[in-house]
């Protein structure tokens, strides 16, 4: 085993190092914890629990990853946290594994930026490339889909799905579910439109835009139930951008939606 424990650092029996893997000064590694290789833990860091950490992750001082759910039903049962590879967890930032009322996992895709002092409750289905700023909290059984950003000191609801590419802005509590591409900003989040500016760095063509543009405004000011208007945009638009947002508008949910306003 090539990694590299400072002195001061503990790391109980059974814990997995990779290859790799340093361990700063004054860590705590449990003894079920599982780190993959090249995982950095700078300094103070503890990852305790039934906790695996993916390829070339980095954790910065003072995290706390692993411990038990802020859950007053969970009673000891096992559950686990599972992070993919190539994240940052940065300072003081918290992450709790599964409850056996959620699914008992918790989940944490690759490529995640989760900024100082921000939290992952227990049961949450996280995606890959996801950014969560400084002192934002997603609570227990939340999803939130791939390349979803969620600005600073905001706050997402319990069971919230957060579609894919989705933008959050600041200062933000959402209470319902944000469809994909969704913008959603002010103090009780409204959607406010679409995450043109995420979409237009990540390439995506001016025809799907287009599409997506007209299908929002189809949902704004259609006929009918939210729903109604998805089920009429399914047939009527061949980009898979518009099908990806109309197939999150009618998967299953145990939230209402926040619709344009």
């Amino acid at each position: 085993m090539t990694a590299q424990v400072h002195p001061t650092a503990l790391v109980e029996d059974g814990a997995q190092l990779g290859d790799g893997c340093v361990i700063g000064p004054f860590c705590v590694v449990g003894p079920q914890v599982v780190l993959g290789p090249r995982v950095v833990l700078k300094s103070h860091v503890v990852v305790t629990g039934d906790t695996e950490i993916g390829a070339d992750s980095i954790v910065f001082p003072f995290a706390v990853v692993g411990e038990i759910p802020q859950d007053l039903k969970f009673a000891g049962e096992k559950t686990q946290l599972r992070i993919g590879e190539r994240n940052r967890i940065r300072e003081h930032a918290t992450m709790n594994p599964g409850t056996s009322g959620g699914g008992g996992v918790t989940r944490i895709g690759d490529d995640g930026l989760f900024m100082a002092g921000c939290h992952i409750a227990h049961d949450a289905q996280v995606g890959d490339r996801v950014i969560v700023v400084n002192q934002s909290a997603v609570a227990g059984h939340c999803v939130i889909e791939d390349d979803v950003i969620i600005g600073g000191l905001s706050g997402v609801h319990q069971w919230v799905r957060i579609g894919r590419g989705a933008i959050i802005g600041a200062l933000t509590m959402v209470t319902n579910d944000v469809v994909p591409y969704g913008l959603v900003q002010g103090p009780r989040g409204v959607l406010d439109g679409l995450n043109l500016v995420g979409l237009k760095r990540k390439g995506v063509d001016r025809a799907d835009i287009t599409a997506l543009r007209a299908a929002f405004q189809a949902l704004k000011d259609g006929e009918g139930t939210f729903q109604d208007r998805a089920r009429r945009l399914k047939g009527e638009s061949d980009s898979p951008f518009v099908q990806q947002m109309v197939d999150f508008i009618l998967g299953e949910s145990d939230r209402s939606f926040l619709t344009p306003g």
